[in-house]
């Protein structure tokens, strides 16, 4: 242990590799450097976890903060501010920006933003097309790509990757996993007709149907296959799915939401209207049924929030104008608390799919593990508080959740940042200190 902590986490209980221990954390240069009964040690600061659980920080590896720059619209500072806030303390954003996230120079450009305005750690995903299949083996391996991401169906101008033959030129050129946004964008095209002809977003899951998402997930399945590759399918929506991707955990590696966890139709779009709209939908109960059933039998490894939010304004024109996407980032920790006291999963479980899952899944660096060694990357909950979710408590721009009233047991307490209080009891604190995620296949020589 270093003669003077920075910070002295004392009286925790703490999600260790090895199982919960009561024990204290001493954190000197961002990382932990000692846990054990250390209530004696020397620290600059010293932070009472008395009747607190102590969890590695939150990795939500599917966030859209939008187009930098643009007044109405989402940007990394509200983003990652939103992040911390909920106990998340590093984020992938997804490549469907503007300008969309194709080469190194846009790559760059949005680190520099990040460098100057994230408040949580963060990573960029290079979007895959038919313009920069070749290229992909070197833009993967650029400091700050989190890897690259297929959009199978309805994506932004180009990114779009719809066809067989250019799927599969993106995943032979490269090696890390690939995530992939699963609809069949030929089947979306052909039902458009119920979308333009419906009078609520009430029609979105029978537009976007389960038989769209099964079929691109079958596809992106034998491609993966006949490419050996590694590939990460998000926001799993249907149990038709589940059972097909149950059979390819070898290759294939499983994200859901907590919105297709939490919500279900058609109650959700009678009450929320578009503000449930999503792609790929919010389901019926089964189908929620059934992705539960897959988080309990181990089918998935990983939540993400989709955090992708609009406007108030543009929630409430008229579907199918109205846009898809929902805020999330913020209250994904403490709607899996409450769905952990509600006995659907174990903290155990929920910190495998917050914190090691995306740890494991992307080869994250130093992160995702409360170990010696590791970023002092935390999360203090109080398995027991009883709190509301509100749009009040939103730090997102949009200002506004789908869950805006629901009551939940279980809320983060504070957020530690590389060893520095970045929240405490919802007060946001200090400057944005937020730093690139390193990953270790791709780590630069010291």
């Amino acid at each position: 242990m270093s003669d003077t902590l920075d910070l002295l986490i004392i009286n925790g209980r703490v999600m260790t590799p090895g199982g919960l221990v009561e024990a204290d954390i001493g954190i000197a240069g961002g990382k932990i450097v000692s846990i054990g009964a250390l209530s004696g040690g020397a620290a600059a600061e010293t932070f009472d976890a008395k009747g607190l659980h102590v969890l590695p920080g939150v990795i939500d590896s599917q966030v859209h903060f939008r187009e930098p720059g643009l007044e109405h619209k989402e940007d990394i500072a509200h983003g990652t501010k939103a992040a911390i806030k909920g106990g998340v303390t590093s984020i992938f954003e997804m490549p469907n920006t503007s300008p969309l996230t194709l080469d190194a120079a846009t790559l760059q450009q949005k680190l520099d933003i990040a460098a100057e305005t994230a408040w949580s750690d963060h990573a960029f995903f290079m979007g895959g097309n038919h313009e920069n299949a070749d290229q992909l083996s070197v833009l993967e391996k650029l400091p700050g790509c989190a890897g690259v991401k297929i959009f199978m169906g309805s994506s932004t101008g180009t990114l779009l990757a719809k066809d067989d033959d250019v799927i599969a030129a993106v995943l032979a050129n490269g090696n890390r996993r690939v995530s992939v946004h699963a609809e069949d964008e030929d089947r979306l095209i052909s039902r458009q007709g119920i979308a333009t002809d419906a009078e609520s977003a009430e029609a979105h899951p029978d537009w976007r149907d389960v038989e769209s998402a099964v079929r691109a997930t079958k596809r992106i399945v034998k491609l993966a296959r006949d490419a050996g590759r590694r590939v990460h399918v998000l926001h799993i929506s249907s149990a038709d799915e589940m059972d097909i991707l149950a059979e390819h955990k070898d290759l294939i590696t499983v994200e859901v939401t907590l919105n297709h966890l939490t919500m279900a139709a058609p109650e959700c779009y009678e009450r929320l209207g578009a503000f449930a709209q999503m792609n790929p939908p919010v389901r019926d109960a089964s189908h929620r049924e059934g992705l539960w059933a897959a988080v309990r039998n181990g089918i998935v490894d990983v939540f993400g929030s989709d955090h992708a939010p609009h406007t108030i304004e543009e929630k409430e024109r008229p579907y199918p104008s109205s846009p898809s996407g929902m805020p999330g980032v913020q209250t994904s920790l403490p709607l899996l608390l409450d769905h952990m006291n509600a006995g659907r999963l174990s903290l155990e479980r929920l910190v495998d799919l917050t914190s090691h899952g995306p740890q494991r899944i992307f080869n994250i660096a130093g992160k995702g593990r409360i170990a010696v060694g590791y970023d002092a990357d935390l999360v203090l909950v109080d398995l027991a508080a009883k709190r509301e979710i509100t749009d009040e408590w939103i730090a997102s721009k949009c200002g506004w959740t789908p869950f805006d009233g629901v009551k939940v047991t279980g809320w983060p307490m504070a957020t530690i940042l590389r060893g520095k209080i970045v929240v405490r009891d919802d007060e946001v604190l200090g400057e944005p200190s937020g730093k690139p995620v390193r990953f270790v296949d791709i780590m630069e020589p010291a």
